[in-house]
């Protein structure tokens, strides 16, 4: 999918055994060996991507994004103290996200989709319309409900998400149904269009 460095992966083994190893062990072995970050790469690397393209609604720049997390992940690595991993590479991959999305104009059509075969052109717009909505409904949840939704629907776990976001999951279960029972007013009463 995305190389780093031209990296994809330095051993099989190093990916299963990342499996079972907590994030703070994984950083200590990378802060100490630069070569086995990719054990920490591997394990966000889709989540993250996930992520970046729900943001970005581009397979293109969700993948420029991606790359350019783990990047600013990699150089800063060596200073890195704080003791939960997921809410600093959370935090890294939030801002680089809005700071691309700054950059560049928001489209609704995404070319890939209306490229490839399958669907017919008007399927494609009908479905450009509804995501179009959803995102427009999206961008008017409160900061905190926003990221749950995004980072679930990104595949982070429920306590993946807590970690990242500094909350317990308990508050992160309600800010996803608060978010999701926002959403079906906004969406069924048509508040945004």
């Amino acid at each position: 999918m995305i190389i780093l460095f031209g990296i994809v992966s330095r051993q099989r083994d190093d990916a299963a055994d990342a499996k079972v190893v907590s994030d703070a062990e994984l950083v200590r072995v990378a802060q100490a060996e630069p070569a086995r970050f990719t054990m920490l790469y591997e394990r966000y690397l889709d989540r993250i991507y996930a992520y970046c393209y729900l943001r970005l609604q581009s397979r293109e720049a969700a993948e420029d994004a991606t790359s350019e997390i783990f990047l600013k992940v990699f150089v800063a690595l060596p200073r890195y103290q704080e003791r939960a991993f997921a809410a600093w590479l959370f935090r890294i991959a939030h801002n680089t996200v809005v700071n691309s999305q700054k950059r560049r104009p928001t489209t609704v059509l995404d070319a890939d989709r209306l490229l490839a075969p399958g669907p017919t052109l008007e399927d494609a717009a009908v479905d450009a319309a509804e995501r179009h909505e959803l995102l427009q409904a999206i961008s008017h949840l409160a900061d905190e409900q926003r990221n749950v939704l995004e980072l679930d629907s990104a595949g982070w776990s429920g306590g993946e998400i807590a970690a990242a976001m500094g909350k317990s999951e308990a508050a992160v279960r309600m800010l996803r149904h608060r978010a999701v029972e926002r959403l079906k007013q906004l969406i069924i009463k048509r508040e945004v269009y």
